[in-house]
């Protein structure tokens, strides 16, 4: 049933792969399908049953995507842009550009509003499919834990008051309109200058957007019997100016300390499970005597929660003097 995800999952890493090393011949729904072994009829028909949406409109959203962060962060021509990301003249640029965004790329440029992209989508999941880890640990790295200053910073999210993890988190925020993950995803991967932002497409952990837990009254309670409110968005730097979309909320966050418990990279398919119960375990058994430093349950202070398996697993948690 769920081998028709994984041939999709593949298509769709080759696309990222092939816009960002400009290689636009190799992303033909002729080759692609060739390298699964099907027909093109049959690979985009199960392109558009498991994704929602036909290959070519993906294709043509994802290049704009990241043609969109070129427009934004270089002073490249719209003419070389548009010719890198497969586009047959400015022309046609400017056209697929305004139709998708509603303004110009040079618009763009000079006043660049959140904007929804279309981030890569991830048809195929094994936690998400209930099918949990496969083969033996490979990752003999111990958690590291260690104390850190943040530095006061703006954070820029949604919440959601009655949500229990990340997957039940966006089932409810799904219900709510102009909320829902593609969305929020989309505007958040839009805005330049995210604190935790390394760059990366391949997930949105890796275009600095992370998942948050704000101590709140009127939270939901959690295994540590504090209430929480679950939050997702993306942290900015303190003197951040830019518009926040009307349906996201931005706060102040001042300069605090925190603990951070961190797990290195590890693989997602065969170690998931094994990383976050070890976290789990190490968190719940973390000695304070001699630190100086418990755990700070006041109203207000955040949990930051880092999953990127390419780089780490890793939250940070507020503390305050004994």
């Amino acid at each position: 049933m769920y081998e028709w995800h994984k041939q999709i999952q593949i298509i769709v890493d080759e696309i990222d792969e092939c816009i960002k090393h400009r290689n636009g011949e190799a992303i033909t729904l002729r080759v692609l399908s060739r390298k699964l072994g099907y027909s093109e009829f049959h690979t985009t028909r199960k392109f558009k049953e498991i994704s929602g949406m036909q290959f070519r409109n993906y294709l043509r959203h994802r290049r704009l995507a990241f043609a969109l962060k070129e427009v934004r962060d270089s002073e490249k021509s719209m003419l070389n842009i548009a010719f890198d990301y497969g586009f047959s003249s400015h022309e046609a640029f400017t056209r697929a550009f305004k139709g998708t965004y509603g303004v110009t790329p040079s618009e763009y440029r000079k006043n660049p509003l959140p904007i929804v992209l279309r981030t890569k989508i991830n048809p195929f999941d094994r936690y998400f499919f209930g099918f949990g880890e496969i083969g033996m640990i490979k990752s003999t790295e111990d958690v590291k834990v260690y104390f850190v200053t943040i530095p006061a910073h703006k954070f820029l999210h949604i919440k959601n008051y009655e949500s229990n993890g990340y997957w039940d988190f966006w089932q409810k925020q799904s219900l709510i309109p102009g909320q829902d993950c593609e969305t929020i995803c989309g505007l958040l991967d839009s805005i330049t200058g995210k604190l935790d932002d390394d760059g990366g497409n391949e997930s949105n952990a890796g275009s600095g957007q992370i998942m948050a837990y704000i101590n709140d009254p009127d939270g939901r309670l959690c295994d540590w019997g504090i209430p929480r409110t679950e939050c997702y968005g993306a942290r900015l730097p303190s003197e951040y100016q830019g518009e926040v979309p009307p349906q996201m909320l931005m706060i102040d966050v001042p300069e605090a300390e925190y603990i951070v418990f961190e797990h290195g990279p590890f693989d997602y398919e065969q170690e998931n499970r094994s990383v976050e119960d070890k976290m789990e375990q190490t968190m719940a058994a973390f000695d304070f005597a001699g630190t100086g430093y418990c755990f700070d349950a006041s109203p207000g202070r955040i949990i930051y929660f880092y999953h990127n398996p390419e780089r780490f697993w890793k939250y940070i948690r507020p503390v305050r003097k004994s």
